[in-house]
């Protein structure tokens, strides 16, 4: 199993998450981050004074997958997560020991 980490553009988020539904990745965890890479930043204007802002707005969304189907996931993720400019972020691939699921105490890849 692994664990799929994508940094994304927070307008992309809907398209990703119907892409992945679309090859049967219901579950995943989207959290609102904050970061930088390449795009250092950019400046913006307050109140007449300008002020370089560091951290640029992203999401990251977390799915775990099986072995199988983490090439597919990765295509699906880069069609729909591509702008083309600057700053689309990025995706990490790691792997993943164990799951069990809470509920029920199911392991491994039936736990997903």
């Amino acid at each position: 199993m692994k664990k799929i980490e994508a940094i994304i553009k927070p307008f992309k988020l809907d398209e990703v998450r119907e892409s992945l539904s679309e090859i049967g990745i219901n579950g995943m965890t989207v959290t609102d981050v904050k970061g930088f890479g390449r795009q250092k930043g950019h400046t913006e204007l307050y109140r007449g004074a300008e002020y370089v802002v560091d951290f640029l707005p992203k999401v990251k969304v977390e799915v775990v997958v099986s072995d199988a189907l983490v090439e597919q996931t990765l295509d699906v993720i880069l069609k729909a997560a591509k702008t083309g400019k600057i700053g689309d972020g990025k995706i990490f691939v790691t792997n993943v020991e164990q799951v069990v699921r809470i509920r029920t105490g199911e392991t491994g890849e039936s736990a997903i």
